[in-house]
C-alpha cells in the first residue's frame, strides 16, 4: 500500500495533491496532525482563550482569527508551516498597508500611487484586508488538507469574524471607504505574491533523489519522501534572495566537533525505547516547541501587542515584520537544506560506522523522541524562525529584556496545551532566551545537530534585523 501511495504522490504539486495526500497521511501516518489540532479548537488570543482580551485591538483580534482558522483547517500546528507562514505574512502585509492608506504613519510594504484616504474606518480596513486574504488563501490550500469540512469551518469562522467586525462599525461612508481600502490592500499584495512560485512546489516528493554516501541526506524512517524540496525557490519578502545570509555549512564528518555533536544528540535526543539522558524539563522543552513556529511566535506577538497596549498601526507593523521575516526564514533555510543535503541525526547515528570518525559509533535501532521531519538537517529552519522573531521583537521594542509567557499546542497531554484545563506555561525574561530554548529543543527532540541549530540562530537574527531595519519604517 505504501509503495502505491508513493508512486501516486511523487509528482503532485500543491494545487494537485488532493486525495493522494489524504490517503498517504492516513495509511503511512506521515504527520501527526489530527490529535494535536483537535485539542486546540478553543478561541486563541496569545495564550489567552475565549473572547478577545479587553485590551486587544482589531489587528490583534484578526491575527488571532488567522491562527485559529489555520488550526481549525488542520494546517497548524504541525502539517505545513511553510504555507502557514506565507498566509500569515500576506495577511499581515495587507492589514499594515490598509491602515497606512487610512493614515500614513509607516511606510507601506508595497509602493504605489494609493493615496491616503482619510475618513475611512481603520477597523473596517483591517477587517476587509484580513478577510480578503484569509478566505481565498485557506480555500487555495484545500487540496493539501485532509478534512474538507474543517476547511469549510475555518473559512466560515473568518466570514463570521468579518460580519461581527463590520456590525460593530456604524453604517455610512467611513465604513464603506474602509472596506474599499482593505480590499485594495489585499488585492495589491495578492497580485504580487501570485507569481512567487509557491504554487509550483511539490509538497510531498517521493521521487526526490536520495544520497548514498556518508553525510548525504536520504529519506528518514517512516517518512519516505522529501517535503517541499523547492520551497527555497519561493520569492522572499525582505531578502534580496534566498541565499542571502547562507551559513558556512556542517562540520566535516571526520572532525572532533562533528563527533561531539553526534554524541550529544545520541545521548539526549532518543525516545523511550532508545533511552535518553534528558531531564524531565528537557523532555518538556523538546515537546513544547515541536509544533508550528508561525503559530507559536504569532501567539507570543499577540501577548506582546496586548500587554504593551499597542495601537492598530504599531500592532500591524509588528505582525507585518514578524510575518515577512518568518516567511523568509523558511524560504532561505529550505534553499540551504536542499543545496547542502546533510543527513539527519537518525540516519547519521544508525550509520555512524561509515562516517570515518573514530569518535562515533553506530546504533542501528536509535530513534528520536519524535519522528524526524522529511527534510535535510542543515540548517535548522526552526532555529531560524525563532531567532528571526526574536530579532524583530528586539528591534521593535528597542530591547531584548522583555518578560513574557507562552503556552504550547503540542504537549502530549491535551490538558497541558493552550486552552486545556491545566496548560503548561513557560516564562521568559527576554526574546533571545526564548529563541535559544526553541533552538535547543531541536537537539533534545532528536531532530538536529547543534551546528545546524547554532548556525540557524545566527541566520535568523540577520533576517529579523534586516526586516525590522529596512521595512515598514516611520513615514515621517
Amino acid at each position: 500500500m505504501r509503495s502505491q501511495i508513493r508512486t501516486r504522490i511523487h509528482t503532485l504539486s500543491r494545487p494537485q495533491i488532493g486525495t493522494a495526500l489524504v490517503l498517504a497521511l492516513a495509511a503511512s501516518a506521515l504527520l501527526p496532525v489530527t490529535g494535536m489540532a483537535q485539542g486546540a479548537s478553543a478561541g486563541i488570543v496569545g495564550d489567552r482563550h475565549g473572547p478577545p482580551h479587553s485590551r486587544s485591538n482589531a489587528v490583534v483580534d484578526w491575527n488571532a482569527t488567522a491562527t485559529q482558522a489555520a488550526v481549525t483547517a488542520g494546517l497548524s500546528p504541525d502539517l505545513d508551516p511553510l504555507a502557514e507562514s506565507r498566509l500569515y505574512a500576506i495577511t499581515a502585509v495587507a492589514v499594515h498597508d490598509a491602515l497606512n492608506a487610512v493614515d500614513r504613519r509607516y511606510r507601506p510594504y508595497l509602493p504605489g500611487d494609493r493615496h491616503v484616504r482619510r475618513g475611512a474606518s481603520p477597523e473596517a480596513a483591517v477587517a476587509a484586508a484580513a478577510r480578503d486574504v484569509l478566505v481565498p488563501g485557506l480555500d487555495a490550500l484545500r487540496p493539501e488538507l485532509s478534512d474538507q469540512q474543517a476547511v469549510t469551518n475555518a473559512i466560515a469562522s473568518v466570514q463570521a469574524a468579518y460580519t461581527t467586525a463590520l456590525a460593530a462599525i456604524p453604517d455610512g461612508p467611513a465604513e464603506r471607504l474602509g472596506v474599499e481600502v482593505g480590499q485594495d490592500a489585499a488585492a495589491a499584495i495578492q497580485d504580487v505574491r501570485k507569481t512567487d512560485h509557491s504554487s509550483e512546489v511539490i509538497v510531498f516528493d517521493s521521487n526526490y533523489p536520495q544520497g548514498t554516501e556518508p553525510g548525504q541526506w536520504r529519506f528518514t524512517p517512516d517518512r519516505p519522501f522529501a517535503f517541499a524540496p523547492k520551497w527555497g525557490s519561493v520569492t522572499p519578502f525582505v531578502l534580496r534572495n534566498n541565499q542571502q545570509f547562507a551559513p558556512s555549512g556542517p562540520y566535516p564528518l571526520t572532525s572532533p566537533k562533528y563527533a561531539a555533536d553526534l554524541n550529544e544528540i545520541k545521548r539526549l535526543g532518543g525516545d523511550a525505547r532508545t533511552g535518553s539522558q534528558r531531564t524531565p524539563e528537557q523532555t518538556q522543552i523538546a515537546r513544547f516547541w515541536v509544533g508550528s513556529s508561525p503559530y507559536q511566535w504569532n501567539n507570543i506577538a499577540r501577548n506582546l501587542a496586548t500587554d504593551h497596549h499597542l495601537d492598530l498601526w504599531d500592532s500591524a507593523r509588528l505582525f507585518g515584520l514578524l510575518g515577512m521575516a518568518m516567511a523568509d526564514g523558511y524560504t532561505s533555510s529550505f534553499a540551504t537544506k536542499f543545496t547542502v543535503k546533510f543527513w539527519r541525526p537518525v540516519t547519521a547515528i544508525r550509520l555512524a560506522d561509515s562516517d570515518g570518525n573514530p569518535a562515533t559509533s553506530s546504533d542501528p535501532t536509535w530513534n528520536p523522541l519524535v519522528t524526524t521531519p522529511p527534510i535535510p538537517d542543515y540548517d535548522s529552519a526552526h532555529a531560524v524562525e525563532g531567532s528571526a522573531a526574536a530579532a524583530v521583537f528586539t528591534r521593535f521594542f528597542g530591547k531584548d529584556k522583555v518578560r513574557f509567557s507562552v503556552c504550547s499546542l503540542t504537549l502530549p497531554d491535551t490538558q497541558n496545551r493552550c486552552g486545556g484545563i491545566a496548560p503548561v506555561v513557560r516564562h521568559f525574561s527576554g526574546f533571545a532566551q526564548a529563541a535559544a530554548e526553541n533552538g535547543e529543543s531541536r537537539i533534545l527532540v532528536g531532530f538536529h545537530f547543534r551546528k545546524a541549530v547554532s548556525d540557524g540562530l545566527g541566520r535568523g537574527t540577520k533576517i529579523g534585523n534586516r526586516a525590522a531595519s529596512l521595512f515598514l519604517g516611520p513615514a515621517r
